[in-house]
């Protein structure tokens, strides 16, 4: 593993002094916990009572399909342990408009009842507690298309010639066509897509391709089977007339073996030149993730693409849909076959399990193949993208992971691009890459095949670690906003004094505990880097040197998503008869003002950071009270001068 902060980097610890108390860890929990009503509810958002009546072991779909029309026929087998005491009915979820022609339990056909998308099923004896419970629901319709969460949907591709069916269950729509259950707690420990279509059809789906098997009237069916365990979202057909292509990866973790990587590409002259070379990129992808993640979680049986007129991706089981195959798009869905698909978000408010890390592995894979600069370009427009807005948490309020604003759950700035972020900053906060991507590997070993949450991750960075990262989780995870940072700094002969003034973008989260980067720009040509933590709103640092500092830079490789609004040089406030201190701060009532000296008369004026003078007086008071509370919120320079000095120092107003 390669450690990226290296000899250069000089950590600044005795030497650093805060303006303000320095809280314990444990006092920083303790403010900050009432901020974040959610955080330790793990069952947020709404799960029906049945969801607990039975456990899926395996589902078998055998359904006819075509590549222009989301109609759909056939028939779900599930197979299931019960949980229930006395169970004499079971629910299943599908779309109302879909047909029930009828339902077979245990052998035995059922009368069933409907009411909205729920389909409740009478048994005719009660089943007990570790019993089986299998149904296979005959059923047909033809399910609404339109818009990217569409259960199944069905376009023509203009550039290549070519209709396409597909199917995008997630996050509540696989009952768009097929009978399940949406339980994202309830994985099948396996699962069988049957799939009959015309013979000009190829038809793509999870797991290995077992039989080709010619049908009636010009048909074909193709079965596929996975033993891997799945979430109802991740089972996924895409219909089209396909040509194959092949390829393999040979992780280092399997001498003398490969790993299948599939495609289905259109069958139309040029279609497959066109794409090749985002699709032969995969090879070196899943050996680059095997080794930083761990070992391709479905090394037994595929990965692969199809291509359909999806507008970007969806991450199917060991086959992602695709509509393109792009540098990034083929890192972020293959990245999900880790975080999405091995280990799945326990709920929707926790997508950032699943969206948050394929948007990281984005970075990594520009950073490993492309080259730092392609991934410091990546990050910085991912810096941007979330500073577009000053607010809102990676993770999702419970009353927000809904059915009816799932664009929530998907927002781009917040559960992508910020969630990957904050994966930068708590590597930053680590300080060492090895226990970095430890953890990462952990965290698949811990839960794979099964469910996590923010928090459970957060537990294995504290495991791993031996820190306590809750504080970081309070700030980055269910917190709002970034920092945003003013540096005042000046010189002696062998001291470099720093003050930083951090305020944020939000009032959510109050202060961004944080290590920074400073990059000390000397006058000789020469540079090093210091790292220094922020510990209050306000922090004054003293940094030894050994020659002039002409200039300092905030964060140079942007490890953080922070606004630096200001770095300014200033007066030696040791040598300057004026200095004074000021308390509180920050302040939302009033501020006093202690000057070491009483001179005859002083000039004060407190200005905003636009220049605009907000206060004015002068005295020849040592001590003077300022009423702050008709302030803005925010940051301002309060200056004390007289005929020979002039001393500035900031004021956070909160």
């Amino acid at each position: 593993m390669r450690r990226l902060l290296g000899s250069l980097l000089l950590i600044i610890n005795i030497l650093s002094l805060s303006s303000q108390n320095v809280h314990h860890f444990s006092e920083v929990i303790c403010k900050h916990q009432h901020h974040y009503p959610h955080k330790h509810s793990f069952e947020q958002n709404e799960r029906p009572d049945w969801y607990d009546d039975y456990n899926v072991t395996f589902y078998l779909l055998d359904i006819k399909v075509e590549n222009n029309t989301t109609y759909v026929e056939g028939n779900a087998t599930t197979t299931a342990t019960v949980k229930r005491l006395n169970l004499n009915e079971f629910k299943f979820e599908l779309l109302a408009n879909l047909t029930v022609d009828s339902v077979i339990a245990n052998g035995s056909n059922r009368p069933f009842t409907r009411v909205g998308d729920e389909v409740t099923v009478a048994l005719q004896n009660v089943l007990n507690q570790g019993e089986t419970l299998s149904f296979t629901v005959f059923y047909k319709g033809q399910p609404p298309s339109g818009g990217f969460f569409s259960g199944i949907s069905t376009a023509y591709i203009q550039s290549w010639g070519k209709n396409v069916t597909w199917t995008l269950s997630e996050p509540f729509n696989a009952k768009q066509w097929w009978p399940c259950k949406q339980d994202l707690y309830d994985k099948a420990d396996s699962v069988y897509v049957f799939a009959t279509t015309s013979s000009i059809n190829k038809v793509g789906s999870n797991g290995l391709l077992t039989a080709v098997t010619p049908m009636p009237g010009g048909k074909v069916r193709y079965e596929w089977k996975s033993y891997y365990p799945i979430a109802y979202y991740l089972i996924s057909i895409s219909v089209s007339d396909y040509q194959e292509y092949n390829i393999y990866a040979k992780p280092m973790g399997l001498p003398g073996d490969s790993i299948l990587i599939q495609n289905y590409i259109y069958n139309s002259p040029g279609c497959l030149e066109f794409y090749k070379e985002g699709i032969d990129r995969t090879s070196a992808f899943i050996e680059l993730l095997s080794e930083y993640y761990g070992m391709y979680p479905f090394k037994d049986e595929k990965y692969g693409h199809c291509l359909s007129g999806i507008g970007g991706g969806m991450e199917h089981q060991t086959m992602s849909t695709m509509g393109g195959f792009s540098f990034g798009l083929v890192a972020h869905e293959l990245g999900h076959m880790w975080f999405g698909d091995n280990v799945t978000c326990a709920t929707w408010s926790d997508i950032w399990i699943n969206e948050g890390f394929a948007s990281y592995t984005e970075y990594l894979t520009a950073y490993f193949i492309q080259g730092p600069s392609s991934a410091a370009s990546w990050m910085n427009s991912a810096h941007n993208t979330v500073k577009s807005s000053p607010g809102g948490s990676v993770y999702v309020p419970p009353d927000q992971a809904t059915p009816d604003n799932v664009w929530r759950i998907f927002d781009g700035r917040l559960s992508y691009k910020k969630g990957a972020a904050i994966l930068h900053v708590l590597r930053q906060e680590i300080q060492n890459d090895e226990h970095f991507f430890e953890i990462l590997q952990a965290f698949q070993d811990q839960f794979k095949d099964s469910v996590a949450t923010g928090l459970d991750f957060m537990g294995v960075a504290n495991q791993i670690t031996g820190l306590d990262f809750n504080y970081f989780f309070d700030q980055w995870y269910f917190g709002e906003g970034y920092p945003i940072y003013d540096v005042l700094w000046n010189q002696s002969p062998d001291m470099l004094y720093i003050n930083t003034t951090q305020t944020t973008s939000s009032p959510v989260t109050p202060l961004f505990e944080t290590y920074v980067e400073y990059r000390l720009n000397y006058t000789d040509g020469t540079h090093e880097i210091v790292l220094l933590r922020q510990t209050a709103n306000v922090n004054d640092f003293q940094v030894p040197i050994g020659k002039p500092v002409a200039s300092i830079v905030v964060d140079p490789n942007n490890w953080l998503v922070k606004t630096v609004n200001s770095v300014m040089v200033g007066v030696a406030e040791h040598q300057n008869p004026l200095y004074f201190s000021l308390a509180p701060n920050p302040s939302s009532d009033r501020i006093k003002l202690f000057f070491d000296q009483n001179f005859n008369s002083k000039e004060l004026q407190i200005t905003d950071l636009g220049g605009r003078t907000i206060y004015q007086t002068k005295t020849t008071e040592s001590i003077v009270n300022i009423d702050v509370s008709e302030f803005a919120p925010g940051v301002y320079l309060v200056t004390a001068k007289d005929e020979e000095s002039v001393i500035t120092q900031r004021l956070i107003r909160n």
